[in-house]
């Protein structure tokens, strides 16, 4: 067949002709290189701001915490790469916090969730010298020096961890080391390539109006669930082109959470195909075309205005 296709390209045409066309060919396959390599530098641009997050100064800070707040404390649990990328990103889950610490005193099994955290709290402004303390729904910000932590408070009961429900008004018990074991395994499997998908994921999801906007938790159970029968190229960007793609029919139906928090990750968004989950799913699709359309024109800047960066 190869032997015939290219008799019929040559057939009937002049040499310059052919010659003129295979020009042509080369040309735009250099272009589409340059496009791709510009688009993975800007995104390794984008990677590196959202990793300077990650670093000592982030597990000083919790160390610090952790000590001040020692004699309180029976142990914590720090998510593998926790925390809000952006301020804005809604919190709702454990995978949203920097650390889960697990209160000692046993008598706070008893309280309710938002008793619990307004105790914590007070421990919190007492303790910790310098330390801006905003106390949310489920847990508490915690700000110095412009850094930002999200501390979520547990307590123990029978060996098992609970935690504040989604909507902060009962206990719900958790296994959250069943989830970031999945995330792990699914990050493992694709070359250690998904988290840094997640977190461009979530930077686009923080540019993106507050009622579209997805839990950092629902975002990362998204992931698990898209790259389930992966087979493309291992790169940022087709990787999150393929997330966007999966993600806008994924969104349409509850995820199950595999912390056994609640019965669903996504819950927030109500029954499958409600309309705010077609809400979602329409703003991922037109993020998704977005990237095509910006490919097929080669356009740099075109793929990368989901961002809402200056580019």
């Amino acid at each position: 067949m190869g032997g015939s296709g290219s008799r019929n390209f040559f057939r009937g045409r002049k040499p310059d002709e052919v010659k003129q066309d295979m020009r042509k060919e080369e040309e735009q396959k250099t272009l589409d290189q340059a496009f791709e390599a510009k688009v993975a530098e800007r995104l390794g641009t984008l990677l590196a701001a959202a990793n300077r997050r990650d670093t000592k100064a982030v597990k000083e800070a919790l160390n610090e915490i952790k000590d001040a707040l020692a004699s309180d404390i029976e142990g914590t649990l720090d998510p593998i790469f926790g925390g809000s990328v952006r301020k804005r990103t809604y919190v709702e889950g454990i995978s949203d916090v920097d650390t889960l610490v697990v209160l000692r005193d046993p008598e706070l099994r008893s309280l309710s969730p938002q008793q619990v955290l307004e105790y914590f709290e007070n421990k919190a402004r007492a303790q910790l010298t310098g330390w801006e303390v905003i106390r949310g729904r489920l847990s508490l910000a915690l700000s110095k020096e412009g850094l930002e932590l999200q501390i979520l408070p547990a307590v123990r009961e029978q060996g098992k961890t609970h935690i504040p429900s989604a909507r902060g008004d009962r206990w719900s018990e958790i296994d959250p080391e069943a989830f970031f074991r999945k995330l792990s395994d699914t990050n493992n499997k694709f070359g250690q390539k998904v988290v840094p998908v997640i977190k461009l994921a979530k930077i686009i999801n923080s540019q993106q109006p507050e009622p579209l906007q997805l839990s950092g938790y629902h975002l990362e159970s998204l992931a698990i669930e898209s790259f389930k029968s992966y087979s493309g190229l291992l790169n940022p960007k087709a990787m999150l082109e393929h997330f966007f793609e999966s993600s806008r029919s994924l969104v349409l139906a509850p995820i199950k959470d595999k912390t056994g928090q609640s019965v669903h990750v996504d819950s927030y968004l109500g029954a499958a195909n409600s309309s705010a989950r077609k809400e979602v799913a329409a703003a991922l699709d037109r993020t998704y075309r977005r990237m095509k359309n910006a490919d097929v024109a080669g356009s740099e800047e075109q793929w990368l205005e989901p961002f809402g960066e200056e580019q």
